[in-house]
């Protein structure tokens, strides 16, 4: 059986009250942001992760209007709307500032008040990020913004909406009604050389060889090395490519990101239609039951980071 873990979450990347999103691990396990929480005791591969519930300050957030001359607006994505919106005290800073939109035509930043200063990318900075457009994004299609986007006043804005006008319409218009999913496959990488060993005789005969030879093995090990690292690569490319392929039916689009660390043989992210979205989850989860000796770490659902591709000249506060 798969191990199946239960987290609570925030991340970043470079973003309640929420509504339960499931996250999974074969083990299986679907990250809603930053993983942060204790993980429950395992039961199968298939973890969840949730963002943790905002924490509200003692002071008072900040009203929409209030600065000063060293405050600037910091902007979180961009929607589709042409009326104000108010999501409330739920952005960067310690006291949670006020959230709402600054308009051009038909679309909106999402944006908060902050000081004219280089944000760095600390858990809290990150996970308000994160929590500001997993907000915005039940109710509104998002191009996420990087994080420390930072502009001086609502006119400076205004121009970017203006200038770029053209750009986020297509891509609001393409990604309407589409989420994006992360998932991660790991492996024991001992456990699967074990069973390489045990399925291929040259490999094994190689091994047994080096283990009863008193002399020198080293061109014997320089083989074996060789074996186990193309045997190691052959069996990661049809795992991925299973995966791939299982989960075609059931997404839009899909992108293949580099591995982090020795363990990890994918690192993916898939476009899904919101109508999908339940046969994607129960797709994810017939595959960490099918693959029993790998983990999945699943993510999401999350705004289309990874099929979003707008380049902007932006000043940053100095």
């Amino acid at each position: 059986m798969a191990k199946t873990q239960r987290k609570t979450k925030r991340t970043a990347k470079s973003g309640k009250p929420q509504r339960s999103r499931p996250e999974r691990s074969a083990s299986l396990s679907r990250e809603r942001q930053v993983p942060s929480a204790t993980a429950m005791p395992a039961r199968s591969r298939l973890e969840r992760v949730r963002m943790p519930p905002l924490r509200r300050p003692v002071a008072a957030a900040k009203a929409a209007g209030a600065g000063d001359h060293n405050e600037g607006k910091y902007v979180y994505c961009i929607i589709k709307s042409g009326k104000p919106i108010h999501f409330g005290a739920l952005g960067m800073g310690t006291d949670q500032a006020d959230v709402h939109t600054v308009h051009f035509k038909d679309i909106a930043a999402v944006v908060s008040n902050t000081p004219m200063v280089v944000h760095d990318p600390t858990r809290d900075n990150v996970l308000a990020h994160q929590r500001v457009n997993e907000t915005v994004m039940q109710h509104h299609t998002v191009i996420p913004m990087s994080f420390g986007t930072v502009f001086k006043t609502d006119h400076d804005i205004k121009e970017l909406l203006r200038s770029a006008y053209d750009a986020f319409s297509d891509v609001l218009s393409k990604m309407h009604g589409k989420v994006e999913f992360g998932l991660k496959v790991l492996w024991d990488r001992d456990q699967i050389i074990r069973e390489i060993e045990e399925d291929q005789e040259d490999i094994r005969r190689l091994k047994g060889e080096i283990s009863s030879q008193k002399g020198s093995t080293y061109f014997a090990r320089m083989q074996y090395g060789r074996l186990i690292d193309a045997a190691l690569q052959a069996r990661s490319e049809q795992y991925v490519s299973e995966i791939f392929q299982t989960l075609r039916d059931v997404s839009v689009a899909s992108r293949s990101n580099k591995p982090i660390g020795d363990r990890m043989i994918m690192n993916a992210a898939f476009l899904v239609s919101r109508d999908a979205e339940h046969a994607f989850d129960a797709r994810v989860r017939d595959i960490g039951q099918h693959y029993d000796k790998l983990t999945f770490k699943y993510t999401g659902p999350w705004p289309p980071y990874n099929f979003v591709n707008i380049r902007l000249k932006l000043e940053r506060a100095q």
